[in-house]
């Protein structure tokens, strides 16, 4: 029957999600400021669903000053007191204390001469890696390369991104195309 769209499955049921899965979602993103901020996002949705996020990505956004790096690596006692109060963000104080530590993270890159796109691209080589999952149950919650990146964040002082943040992070990012074989994405992507 033409006319019908497939998409993944995690993405029924809400308008939001997809137009996420359809306009964003495994899109190779190379730019570090963007990246910065799916990994913050990523790192507040832990322990929750990633839909609970995106409706508050703007939020996020307002609340950390557009995600710049430089501003929230010098947020200060005052600034968390102010994040914990903001109903548009996920008010954890240990997630918030992580932005800004990986907002000091996310700078130490730049003063080495290295973008954080380049340095998390390495990875795959500068290109997605192509997987061929036929139904959501095969796709995993982490991967060995999300282990890897996860302990190389770890070792630079990052916090919030283990195994499974980093790979739906890899996922989200385009690191990865976790599209199923039978969703119109999947091909647009390769």
């Amino acid at each position: 029957m033409s006319g019908i769209i497939t998409r993944c499955p995690w993405c029924a049921g809400d308008e939001k999600y997809i137009r996420y899965h359809d306009e964003e979602w495994g899109v190779p993103l190379f730019d570090s400021k963007r990246l910065f901020e799916f990994l913050i996002l990523d790192g507040a949705q832990a322990g929750l669903c990633w839909l609970t996020i995106l409706k508050r990505r703007e939020g996020y956004r307002a609340a950390f000053d557009n995600f710049d790096a430089e501003k929230i690596a010098r947020y200060d006692a005052q600034d968390i007191n102010r994040l914990l109060a903001d109903q548009r963000i996920i008010r954890n104080r240990l997630k918030i204390e992580s932005a800004v530590k990986n907002a000091q993270g996310y700078l130490e890159f730049m003063e080495g001469h290295v973008s954080f796109g380049s340095w998390i691209w390495q990875f795959t080589d500068g290109r997605p890696i192509i997987n061929r999952w036929k139904s959501s149950d095969e796709v995993p919650a982490s991967t060995p390369l999300s282990t890897v990146i996860s302990k190389e964040l770890k070792k630079r002082g990052w916090s919030f991104v283990g195994p499974v943040i980093i790979y739906a992070f890899m996922q989200a990012a385009g690191l990865v195309n976790d599209h199923l074989v039978s969703c119109f994405r999947y091909r647009e992507l390769l």
